[in-house]
Protein backbone atom coordinates (compact mmCIF):
# COMPACT_ATOMS: atom_id res chain seq x y z
CA UNK A 1 0.00 0.00 0.00
CA UNK A 2 2.99 2.19 1.08
CA UNK A 3 6.09 2.50 -1.54
CA UNK A 4 8.71 1.85 1.13
CA UNK A 5 11.26 4.86 -0.80
CA UNK A 6 8.88 7.16 0.83
CA UNK A 7 8.96 6.00 4.47
CA UNK A 8 12.34 7.63 5.93
CA UNK A 9 13.30 6.57 9.88
CA UNK A 10 15.24 9.88 10.92
CA UNK A 11 16.27 8.33 14.15
CA UNK A 12 16.86 4.56 15.57
CA UNK A 13 13.82 4.55 18.46
CA UNK A 14 11.66 1.89 18.76
CA UNK A 15 7.80 2.12 19.27
CA UNK A 16 6.66 3.08 23.12
CA UNK A 17 3.89 1.86 24.53
CA UNK A 18 2.07 4.87 25.00
CA UNK A 19 -1.58 6.96 24.31
CA UNK A 20 -1.12 7.95 20.35
CA UNK A 21 0.37 8.02 17.31
CA UNK A 22 1.31 11.35 16.70
CA UNK A 23 1.50 12.81 13.12
CA UNK A 24 3.06 16.42 12.97
CA UNK A 25 1.55 17.93 10.05
CA UNK A 26 3.77 20.59 8.09
CA UNK A 27 4.27 20.51 4.48
CA UNK A 28 1.48 18.28 4.28
CA UNK A 29 -1.79 20.12 4.64
CA UNK A 30 -4.64 18.47 3.53
CA UNK A 31 -6.92 15.43 4.56
CA UNK A 32 -6.85 14.04 0.79
CA UNK A 33 -3.95 11.89 -0.50
CA UNK A 34 -1.71 12.75 2.18
CA UNK A 35 0.60 9.63 2.32
CA UNK A 36 1.81 10.72 6.02
CA UNK A 37 -1.86 10.82 6.80
CA UNK A 38 -2.45 7.42 5.49
CA UNK A 39 0.61 5.92 6.97
CA UNK A 40 -0.10 7.67 10.46
CA UNK A 41 -3.66 6.04 10.43
CA UNK A 42 -2.41 2.58 9.28
CA UNK A 43 0.21 2.39 12.18
CA UNK A 44 -2.49 3.25 14.45
CA UNK A 45 -4.33 0.38 13.67
CA UNK A 46 -1.45 -1.87 14.22
CA UNK A 47 -1.12 -0.27 17.46
CA UNK A 48 -4.86 -0.13 17.95
CA UNK A 49 -4.52 3.48 19.26
CA UNK A 50 -5.71 6.86 17.84
CA UNK A 51 -4.43 9.33 15.97
CA UNK A 52 -3.42 13.21 17.01
CA UNK A 53 -2.73 15.84 14.28
CA UNK A 54 -0.65 18.35 15.47
CA UNK A 55 0.52 21.55 13.61
CA UNK A 56 2.67 24.14 14.97
CA UNK A 57 1.94 27.44 14.01
CA UNK A 58 5.60 29.53 13.96
CA UNK A 59 4.78 33.19 15.06
CA UNK A 60 7.15 34.44 12.74
CA UNK A 61 8.24 32.14 9.81
CA UNK A 62 11.12 33.63 7.36
CA UNK A 63 9.22 36.61 5.55
CA UNK A 64 5.72 35.31 5.53
CA UNK A 65 2.56 37.61 6.36
CA UNK A 66 -0.65 38.29 6.30
CA UNK A 67 -1.54 36.90 3.19
CA UNK A 68 -0.03 33.84 3.53
CA UNK A 69 -1.15 33.15 7.24
CA UNK A 70 -4.28 33.86 6.47
CA UNK A 71 -4.72 31.47 3.24
CA UNK A 72 -3.14 29.15 5.65
CA UNK A 73 -4.84 28.99 8.14
CA UNK A 74 -8.35 28.84 6.58
CA UNK A 75 -6.70 26.06 5.31
CA UNK A 76 -6.14 24.29 8.56
CA UNK A 77 -9.70 25.60 9.58
CA UNK A 78 -10.86 23.00 6.87
CA UNK A 79 -8.30 20.47 7.55
CA UNK A 80 -9.85 20.28 11.39
CA UNK A 81 -13.38 19.90 10.16
CA UNK A 82 -12.28 17.09 8.03
CA UNK A 83 -9.63 15.34 10.64
CA UNK A 84 -13.26 15.74 13.29
CA UNK A 85 -15.13 13.35 10.24
CA UNK A 86 -12.53 10.82 10.58
CA UNK A 87 -12.24 10.55 14.08
CA UNK A 88 -8.67 12.60 14.51
CA UNK A 89 -7.78 14.93 17.09
CA UNK A 90 -6.43 18.22 15.78
CA UNK A 91 -4.22 20.35 17.52
CA UNK A 92 -3.32 24.22 16.86
CA UNK A 93 -0.63 24.86 18.88
CA UNK A 94 1.36 28.85 18.62
CA UNK A 95 4.95 27.34 19.06
CA UNK A 96 7.73 26.54 16.47
CA UNK A 97 7.20 23.09 15.30
CA UNK A 98 9.89 20.98 16.57
CA UNK A 99 9.41 22.40 19.75
CA UNK A 100 5.45 21.24 20.00
CA UNK A 101 6.02 17.76 18.30
CA UNK A 102 8.92 17.37 20.84
CA UNK A 103 6.93 17.88 24.15
CA UNK A 104 3.50 15.88 22.22
CA UNK A 105 5.95 12.94 21.47
CA UNK A 106 6.18 12.30 25.22
CA UNK A 107 2.91 10.46 25.41
CA UNK A 108 3.05 9.11 21.36
CA UNK A 109 4.17 5.62 20.43
CA UNK A 110 5.62 6.99 17.25
CA UNK A 111 5.74 10.56 15.40
CA UNK A 112 5.09 10.44 11.79
CA UNK A 113 5.60 13.34 9.91
CA UNK A 114 5.99 14.79 6.17
CA UNK A 115 9.11 16.22 4.33
CA UNK A 116 9.62 19.77 3.44
CA UNK A 117 12.43 20.65 1.63
CA UNK A 118 13.63 24.28 2.55
CA UNK A 119 16.50 24.51 5.03
CA UNK A 120 14.44 25.40 8.16
CA UNK A 121 12.04 22.00 7.47
CA UNK A 122 15.08 19.80 7.61
CA UNK A 123 16.34 21.53 10.66
CA UNK A 124 13.06 21.05 12.10
CA UNK A 125 12.97 17.61 11.96
CA UNK A 126 16.75 17.01 12.62
CA UNK A 127 15.82 18.49 15.93
CA UNK A 128 13.01 16.53 16.90
CA UNK A 129 14.58 13.57 15.84
CA UNK A 130 17.78 13.98 18.54
CA UNK A 131 15.22 15.37 21.34
CA UNK A 132 12.58 12.08 21.64
CA UNK A 133 12.99 9.02 22.63
CA UNK A 134 10.22 7.48 19.97
CA UNK A 135 10.51 6.79 16.69
CA UNK A 136 10.06 10.14 13.84
CA UNK A 137 9.25 8.94 10.58
CA UNK A 138 8.82 11.18 7.19
CA UNK A 139 6.54 9.85 4.97
CA UNK A 140 7.11 11.92 1.46
CA UNK A 141 3.91 13.23 0.42
CA UNK A 142 4.21 16.30 -2.16
CA UNK A 143 6.52 15.13 -4.91
CA UNK A 144 5.43 12.05 -7.10
CA UNK A 145 8.62 10.48 -6.65
CA UNK A 146 10.65 10.44 -3.99
CA UNK A 147 14.06 13.23 -4.31
CA UNK A 148 16.29 10.56 -3.16
CA UNK A 149 15.12 7.74 -5.32
CA UNK A 150 15.27 10.00 -8.10
CA UNK A 151 19.13 11.47 -8.01
CA UNK A 152 21.94 12.01 -4.95
CA UNK A 153 22.55 15.17 -6.06
CA UNK A 154 21.74 18.78 -8.01
CA UNK A 155 20.79 18.10 -10.99
CA UNK A 156 21.86 20.50 -13.92
CA UNK A 157 18.54 20.81 -15.61
CA UNK A 158 15.24 19.49 -16.33
CA UNK A 159 17.05 17.57 -19.16
CA UNK A 160 18.64 15.65 -16.99
CA UNK A 161 16.33 14.74 -14.34
CA UNK A 162 13.50 13.57 -17.02
CA UNK A 163 14.73 10.71 -17.48
CA UNK A 164 15.40 9.36 -13.88
CA UNK A 165 12.06 10.74 -12.78
CA UNK A 166 10.16 8.98 -16.05
CA UNK A 167 12.25 5.76 -15.18
CA UNK A 168 10.01 5.58 -11.55
CA UNK A 169 7.44 7.23 -12.62
CA UNK A 170 4.97 4.29 -12.79
CA UNK A 171 6.22 2.72 -9.80
CA UNK A 172 4.78 5.86 -8.18
CA UNK A 173 1.80 6.73 -9.98
CA UNK A 174 -0.69 4.88 -7.71
CA UNK A 175 -4.14 5.87 -6.05
CA UNK A 176 -3.87 6.32 -2.12
CA UNK A 177 -6.57 4.57 0.07
CA UNK A 178 -8.14 6.50 2.93
CA UNK A 179 -7.58 4.02 5.96
CA UNK A 180 -10.70 4.05 8.26
CA UNK A 181 -9.89 4.21 11.77
CA UNK A 182 -10.42 1.34 14.81
CA UNK A 183 -10.11 4.15 17.61
CA UNK A 184 -11.40 7.62 17.81
CA UNK A 185 -9.27 10.58 19.39
CA UNK A 186 -11.76 13.65 18.98
CA UNK A 187 -12.64 13.40 22.65
CA UNK A 188 -9.03 13.76 23.74
CA UNK A 189 -8.29 17.22 25.79
CA UNK A 190 -4.84 19.01 24.64
CA UNK A 191 -3.96 22.94 24.76
CA UNK A 192 -4.39 24.60 21.57
CA UNK A 193 -5.73 27.42 19.35
CA UNK A 194 -9.51 27.62 18.39
CA UNK A 195 -9.44 27.98 14.63
CA UNK A 196 -13.40 29.45 14.59
CA UNK A 197 -11.65 32.37 15.46
CA UNK A 198 -8.69 32.87 12.69
CA UNK A 199 -8.92 36.94 13.03
CA UNK A 200 -7.59 36.11 17.19
CA UNK A 201 -5.00 33.70 16.15
CA UNK A 202 -3.45 36.30 13.57
CA UNK A 203 -3.62 39.09 16.48
CA UNK A 204 -0.96 36.78 18.07
CA UNK A 205 1.19 36.46 15.41
CA UNK A 206 4.69 38.96 14.96
CA UNK A 207 3.94 39.19 11.11
CA UNK A 208 3.83 41.95 8.58
CA UNK A 209 0.18 42.89 8.75
CA UNK A 210 0.58 45.43 5.80
CA UNK A 211 0.14 42.50 2.89
CA UNK A 212 -3.69 41.72 2.49
CA UNK A 213 -4.95 38.73 1.86
CA UNK A 214 -5.87 37.96 -1.67
CA UNK A 215 -9.67 38.01 -2.77
CA UNK A 216 -8.84 35.90 -5.88
CA UNK A 217 -7.32 32.63 -4.60
CA UNK A 218 -9.85 31.44 -1.76
CA UNK A 219 -7.81 28.52 0.43
CA UNK A 220 -8.33 25.09 1.14
CA UNK A 221 -8.22 21.95 -0.08
CA UNK A 222 -12.48 21.94 -1.38
CA UNK A 223 -11.25 25.22 -3.26
CA UNK A 224 -7.83 22.89 -4.49
CA UNK A 225 -10.23 20.44 -5.71
CA UNK A 226 -13.07 22.64 -7.06
CA UNK A 227 -10.23 24.24 -9.40
CA UNK A 228 -8.82 20.87 -10.52
CA UNK A 229 -12.04 19.62 -11.28
CA UNK A 230 -12.95 22.86 -13.48
CA UNK A 231 -9.29 23.20 -15.20
CA UNK A 232 -9.33 19.40 -16.27
CA UNK A 233 -12.99 19.96 -17.32
CA UNK A 234 -12.98 23.07 -19.53
CA UNK A 235 -9.16 24.68 -19.59
CA UNK A 236 -6.64 21.28 -19.97
CA UNK A 237 -8.04 20.74 -23.50
CA UNK A 238 -6.38 23.86 -24.74
CA UNK A 239 -3.29 24.15 -22.17
CA UNK A 240 -0.58 23.77 -24.19
CA UNK A 241 -1.23 27.04 -26.29
CA UNK A 242 -3.00 28.56 -23.84
CA UNK A 243 -0.59 28.54 -21.07
CA UNK A 244 1.91 31.49 -21.62
CA UNK A 245 -0.73 33.93 -22.69
CA UNK A 246 -1.42 35.89 -19.16
CA UNK A 247 -4.04 37.59 -20.87
CA UNK A 248 -6.29 34.86 -20.75
CA UNK A 249 -7.14 32.46 -18.06
CA UNK A 250 -5.38 29.05 -19.24
CA UNK A 251 -3.71 28.15 -16.24
CA UNK A 252 -4.80 25.27 -13.49
CA UNK A 253 -4.19 27.87 -10.73
CA UNK A 254 -3.06 25.24 -8.64
CA UNK A 255 0.36 26.66 -7.37
CA UNK A 256 -1.03 28.28 -4.58
CA UNK A 257 -2.50 25.34 -3.09
CA UNK A 258 0.62 22.62 -3.65
CA UNK A 259 2.75 25.36 -1.57
CA UNK A 260 0.47 25.15 1.22
CA UNK A 261 -0.32 21.65 0.55
CA UNK A 262 -4.05 21.77 0.00
CA UNK A 263 -4.20 19.21 -2.60
CA UNK A 264 -1.41 16.58 -3.34
CA UNK A 265 0.50 16.49 -7.02
CA UNK A 266 -0.46 13.01 -7.34
CA UNK A 267 -3.89 13.63 -7.13
CA UNK A 268 -3.74 16.22 -9.81
CA UNK A 269 -1.25 13.94 -11.88
CA UNK A 270 -3.65 10.81 -11.56
CA UNK A 271 -6.77 13.22 -13.09
CA UNK A 272 -5.08 15.04 -15.84
CA UNK A 273 -2.90 12.11 -17.13
CA UNK A 274 -6.46 10.34 -17.55
CA UNK A 275 -6.91 12.74 -20.41
CA UNK A 276 -4.25 11.55 -22.93
CA UNK A 277 -3.28 14.47 -25.20
CA UNK A 278 -0.38 16.97 -26.01
CA UNK A 279 -1.78 19.05 -23.63
CA UNK A 280 -1.98 17.02 -20.86
CA UNK A 281 1.77 16.07 -21.40
CA UNK A 282 2.59 19.43 -21.36
CA UNK A 283 1.31 19.58 -17.71
CA UNK A 284 2.71 16.56 -16.56
CA UNK A 285 5.88 18.21 -17.95
CA UNK A 286 5.50 21.21 -15.36
CA UNK A 287 4.11 19.58 -12.46
CA UNK A 288 6.35 16.54 -12.48
CA UNK A 289 9.60 17.35 -14.41
CA UNK A 290 9.98 20.96 -13.18
CA UNK A 291 8.47 21.17 -10.15
CA UNK A 292 10.39 18.11 -9.01
CA UNK A 293 13.89 19.54 -10.46
CA UNK A 294 12.76 22.67 -7.91
CA UNK A 295 12.73 20.50 -4.75
CA UNK A 296 15.79 18.60 -6.25
CA UNK A 297 17.50 21.69 -6.27
CA UNK A 298 16.74 23.02 -2.63
CA UNK A 299 17.08 19.88 -0.73
CA UNK A 300 20.78 19.60 -2.69
CA UNK A 301 21.67 23.12 -2.91
CA UNK A 302 22.52 24.42 0.96
CA UNK A 303 22.52 28.04 -0.33
CA UNK A 304 19.51 27.94 -2.42
CA UNK A 305 18.51 31.84 -1.42
CA UNK A 306 21.84 32.91 -1.64
CA UNK A 307 23.30 34.73 -5.51
CA UNK A 308 26.31 32.15 -4.34
CA UNK A 309 23.79 29.23 -5.36
CA UNK A 310 23.95 30.39 -9.18
CA UNK A 311 26.43 27.81 -11.60
CA UNK A 312 29.80 28.90 -11.98
CA UNK A 313 29.61 30.43 -15.40
CA UNK A 314 26.45 32.20 -14.53
CA UNK A 315 28.11 34.47 -12.05
CA UNK A 316 31.30 34.62 -14.42
CA UNK A 317 28.96 36.02 -17.37
CA UNK A 318 27.38 38.18 -14.98
CA UNK A 319 29.98 39.64 -13.19
CA UNK A 320 31.91 40.41 -16.47
CA UNK A 321 29.02 43.23 -17.75
CA UNK A 322 28.48 44.16 -14.05
CA UNK A 323 29.92 47.51 -15.46
CA UNK A 324 27.75 47.72 -17.98
CA UNK A 325 25.41 50.81 -18.91
CA UNK A 326 22.13 50.40 -17.71
CA UNK A 327 19.44 52.34 -19.82
CA UNK A 328 16.89 52.24 -16.55
CA UNK A 329 18.01 51.74 -13.26
CA UNK A 330 15.42 51.60 -10.43
CA UNK A 331 15.12 51.61 -6.58
CA UNK A 332 13.46 48.75 -4.78
CA UNK A 333 10.71 50.88 -3.46
CA UNK A 334 10.32 51.92 -7.16
CA UNK A 335 10.22 48.43 -8.12
CA UNK A 336 7.51 47.30 -5.57
CA UNK A 337 5.19 50.40 -6.30
CA UNK A 338 5.64 49.26 -10.10
CA UNK A 339 6.59 52.55 -11.14
CA UNK A 340 8.69 51.92 -14.20
CA UNK A 341 8.53 52.65 -17.81
CA UNK A 342 7.36 49.76 -18.76
CA UNK A 343 3.57 48.82 -18.89
CA UNK A 344 3.78 45.32 -19.22
CA UNK A 345 6.15 44.83 -16.42
CA UNK A 346 4.07 47.25 -14.50
CA UNK A 347 0.93 45.00 -15.21
CA UNK A 348 3.05 41.91 -13.92
CA UNK A 349 4.41 43.62 -10.39
CA UNK A 350 0.84 44.76 -9.96
CA UNK A 351 -0.96 41.27 -11.03
CA UNK A 352 1.31 40.00 -8.02
CA UNK A 353 0.71 42.86 -5.55
CA UNK A 354 -3.60 42.77 -5.84
CA UNK A 355 -4.00 39.28 -6.54
CA UNK A 356 -0.93 37.31 -4.77
CA UNK A 357 -0.24 35.27 -7.91
CA UNK A 358 1.73 36.45 -11.16
CA UNK A 359 1.29 34.46 -14.20
CA UNK A 360 4.16 31.83 -14.48
CA UNK A 361 4.84 33.07 -18.21
CA UNK A 362 5.24 36.79 -16.95
CA UNK A 363 7.69 35.83 -14.03
CA UNK A 364 10.14 35.14 -16.43
CA UNK A 365 9.54 38.08 -17.93
CA UNK A 366 9.46 40.46 -14.68
CA UNK A 367 12.65 38.51 -13.32
CA UNK A 368 14.73 39.66 -16.40
CA UNK A 369 14.08 42.80 -16.59
CA UNK A 370 14.63 43.24 -12.58
CA UNK A 371 18.09 41.78 -13.57
CA UNK A 372 18.64 44.50 -16.38
CA UNK A 373 17.32 47.18 -14.28
CA UNK A 374 19.87 47.19 -11.40
CA UNK A 375 23.12 48.59 -10.92
CA UNK A 376 24.48 44.89 -10.10
CA UNK A 377 23.20 40.89 -10.47
CA UNK A 378 23.62 40.19 -6.68
CA UNK A 379 21.36 43.50 -5.58
CA UNK A 380 18.65 41.80 -8.41
CA UNK A 381 18.81 38.46 -7.26
CA UNK A 382 17.82 40.16 -3.75
CA UNK A 383 14.94 42.68 -4.79
CA UNK A 384 13.69 39.51 -7.04
CA UNK A 385 13.69 37.00 -3.72
CA UNK A 386 12.17 40.12 -1.64
CA UNK A 387 8.99 40.60 -3.70
CA UNK A 388 8.24 37.36 -5.17
CA UNK A 389 8.42 36.01 -1.33
CA UNK A 390 6.46 38.68 0.33
CA UNK A 391 3.58 39.14 -2.46
CA UNK A 392 3.59 35.59 -3.92
CA UNK A 393 0.62 33.47 -1.98
CA UNK A 394 3.07 30.38 -3.20
CA UNK A 395 6.47 32.31 -2.73
CA UNK A 396 9.54 31.37 -0.25
CA UNK A 397 9.08 27.38 -1.36
CA UNK A 398 11.25 25.32 -3.99
CA UNK A 399 9.38 26.63 -6.55
CA UNK A 400 10.14 30.06 -6.05
CA UNK A 401 13.76 30.29 -5.27
CA UNK A 402 14.14 27.65 -8.16
CA UNK A 403 12.77 30.09 -10.20
CA UNK A 404 14.68 33.16 -9.09
CA UNK A 405 17.72 31.21 -9.47
CA UNK A 406 16.53 30.40 -13.47
CA UNK A 407 16.52 34.30 -14.35
CA UNK A 408 19.74 34.06 -13.75
CA UNK A 409 20.92 31.02 -15.77
CA UNK A 410 20.22 27.94 -13.17
CA UNK A 411 18.83 25.31 -14.67
CA UNK A 412 19.56 26.74 -18.49
CA UNK A 413 22.39 27.49 -20.71
CA UNK A 414 24.76 29.74 -22.30
CA UNK A 415 22.99 31.78 -25.38
CA UNK A 416 24.50 34.62 -27.25
CA UNK A 417 26.17 37.15 -25.17
CA UNK A 418 24.78 40.50 -24.54
CA UNK A 419 25.29 43.58 -22.30
CA UNK A 420 24.41 43.36 -18.67
CA UNK A 421 23.48 39.75 -19.14
CA UNK A 422 26.47 38.24 -20.70
CA UNK A 423 25.32 34.65 -21.92
CA UNK A 424 22.46 34.52 -19.68
CA UNK A 425 19.40 34.03 -21.29
CA UNK A 426 17.33 37.57 -22.44
CA UNK A 427 13.54 38.56 -22.98
CA UNK A 428 12.32 41.97 -24.39
CA UNK A 429 9.08 42.87 -24.80
CA UNK A 430 8.74 42.41 -28.27
CA UNK A 431 9.32 38.81 -27.70
CA UNK A 432 6.32 38.97 -25.26
CA UNK A 433 4.23 40.62 -28.20
CA UNK A 434 4.71 38.05 -30.64
CA UNK A 435 3.59 35.31 -27.89
CA UNK A 436 0.47 37.58 -27.08
CA UNK A 437 -1.43 40.42 -26.91
CA UNK A 438 0.49 42.51 -23.82
CA UNK A 439 -2.50 45.71 -24.35
CA UNK A 440 -5.08 43.15 -23.69
CA UNK A 441 -2.87 41.91 -20.79
CA UNK A 442 -2.39 45.47 -18.93
CA UNK A 443 -5.56 46.28 -19.71
CA UNK A 444 -7.01 43.47 -17.77
CA UNK A 445 -4.41 43.82 -14.49
CA UNK A 446 -5.34 47.90 -14.77
CA UNK A 447 -8.93 46.53 -14.62
CA UNK A 448 -8.37 44.40 -11.48
CA UNK A 449 -6.31 47.30 -10.19
CA UNK A 450 -9.71 49.68 -10.33
CA UNK A 451 -11.84 46.75 -8.23
CA UNK A 452 -8.66 46.21 -5.82
CA UNK A 453 -9.34 50.02 -5.11
CA UNK A 454 -12.72 50.95 -4.72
Amino acid sequence: MFEPERIHYLNRNSACHRDYVLYWMGASQRTICNHALEYAAYQANLLNKPIVVYFGLTPDFPEANLRHYDFMLKGLAEVDAELKRRGIKFVLQLTSPEIGATILAKNACMVITDMGYLAIQRKWRKYTAQKIDCPLIQVESDVIVPVGIVSNKREYAARTIRPKILKHLDQFMKPLISIDLKKDSTKLAFDGLDLTDIDNIIDKLKIDKAVKPSEYFLPGQMQAQKLLDEFVSDKLINYDTDRNDPSIDGLSNMSPYLHFGQISPLDIAMKVKQHQSESADAYLEELIIRRELSMNFTHFTDNYDKYSCLPGWAKATLQSHKKDKRQYVYTLEQLENAKTHDDCWNAAQNQMLTTGKMHGYMRMYWGKKIIEWTNAPQTAFKFMLYLNNKYEIDGRDSNGFCGVAWCFGNHDRPWTPRSIFGTIRYMNEKGLQRKFDTAKYIEKIYTLEKKDHK
